[in-house]
């Protein structure tokens, strides 16, 4: 929603009349440089939308209950001969819906409603993927600290982008209205840490599920990759047929030499050498730049998750690991016969704590009526590693 600042005013002042955290108000407008000199700025209020209705001030006061000046404000710089009157409205549920198929266009319609409302988080194309499409990071919170969160490295796991997706309607949600969330004060968190994340880090992948072959523009014979098959259920890999979650240097050489495809396939095949996708190059460079203090990685399906590579992860992700079980239900497992994955690449790289969530249980794609469940699970684990 946008006002316009007026002499006197102070973004202080506008956090009283909406009922909002200031420090909100003031991440939503970064192109004020002092709060307390906003005269003629536009201000932009998150949380609120705007209704238009005939009637006067008074009647619409008494009728929602807001301050008369909030009223005012959304119609500072309305024409005087208009018949209606803006009014702000408080969003108080969800404005996005995750429980269906979930691909990468309504992945950025998502993001461009949220931040429509929600201006304090930012987006940002980290790299494109081999088709030239855009690798998004959301990235949003005061703390000094960085935690990471990404989704569908696997194509056929798309299911972990709306659980992504869901969580941060429900964060900003709840951080807007001053709601406690499973038992934690939203704003909080988002003055304790910062929070990165790649909801999608596969979207040809996601899209060749989703579509089938055409979403190959002819480029690939993903049909050969599929063994024959004409459905794309079982693909992981991205469009040319490497799986992003074996291409990163930690025992790449184990994974290559084991028996897996030695060629381009649906799932499994590492590449030719570490780090030759344009996905998994920008999730490297990411880790870099932003120097993430953990990485959870949401993958599907077991009702599980694995925290340790090779004795390198620190002593901390014990502790964090008891927490998550505790906090999910899900088992907790420090070692599998697994490499060249994204958190063991960072474990192995920063010594710092990564885990790989595997969501859900019973098959891939993981079937949307397990969906709910598979949310409430993770939320624990979500919540529990910005606070540990």
């Amino acid at each position: 929603m946008r006002i316009y600042g007026r002499e006197g005013d102070t973004l202080e002042y506008y956090s009283k009349v909406f009922d909002l955290p200031v420090e909100l108000i003031i991440d939503s407008n970064p192109h004020i440089e002092n709060p307390c000199m906003i005269y003629g700025e536009k201000i932009l209020i998150p949380g609120y939308t705007i209704e238009e209705f005939k009637s006067d001030y008074k009647n619409l006061y008494d009728r929602f209950r807001l301050p008369l000046d909030a009223i005012i404000l959304v119609n500072n710089h309305t024409a005087a001969a208009r018949n209606e009157v803006m009014v702000p409205r408080r969003v108080t549920e969800r404005l996005i819906n995750t429980e269906k198929p979930y691909d990468y266009e309504k992945m950025k319609a998502d993001l461009t409603l949220l931040n429509t409302v929600y201006p304090f988080f930012n987006t940002a194309c980290i790299g494109e993927s081999v088709q030239g499409r855009e690798i998004v990071e959301i990235a949003f919170g005061r703390g000094q600290k960085v935690i990471h969160y990404n989704g569908a490295f696997h194509a056929n796991e798309w299911i972990t982008t709306a659980v992504l997706m869901r969580w941060l309607n429900d964060f900003l949600l709840t951080v807007t209205n001053k709601w406690i969330w499973n038992g934690l004060d939203s704003m909080e968190l988002y003055k304790l840490k910062q929070l990165s994340i790649v909801p999608m880090v596969n979207p040809d992948g996601v899209e060749l599920v989703h579509k089938g072959e055409q979403a190959a523009e002819g480029k690939w014979d993903v049909v050969a990759m599929n063994e024959g098959i004409c459905e794309f259920y079982r693909w992981k890999a991205n469009i040319r047929g490497v799986d992003l979650n074996n291409q990163f240097p930690a025992n790449w050489e184990i994974e290559k030499e084991r028996n897996k495809p030695k060629a381009p396939s649906f799932r499994d095949y590492p590449g030719e050498k570490f780090l030759t996708e344009p996905e998994a190059i920008a999730m490297q460079q990411l880790a870099y730049t932003r120097d993430f203090e953990k990485v959870i990685a949401l993958h599907t399906q077991g009702e599980e998750f694995y925290w340790g590579y090779n004795g390198k992860e620190p002593e901390a992700s014990s502790f964090i690991a008891s927490e998550f079980a505790k906090r999910s239900g899900y088992k907790s497992v420090r070692y599998i016969d697994s490499y060249a994955g994204y958190k063991d690449w960072f474990i192995d790289t920063f010594r710092r704590p990564g885990f790989t969530i595997e969501i859900g249980k019973g098959i891939n794609p993981l079937p949307l009526s397990q969906f709910e469940k598979a949310y409430n699970d993770s939320l624990g684990i979500l919540l529990a590693s910005l606070y540990m």
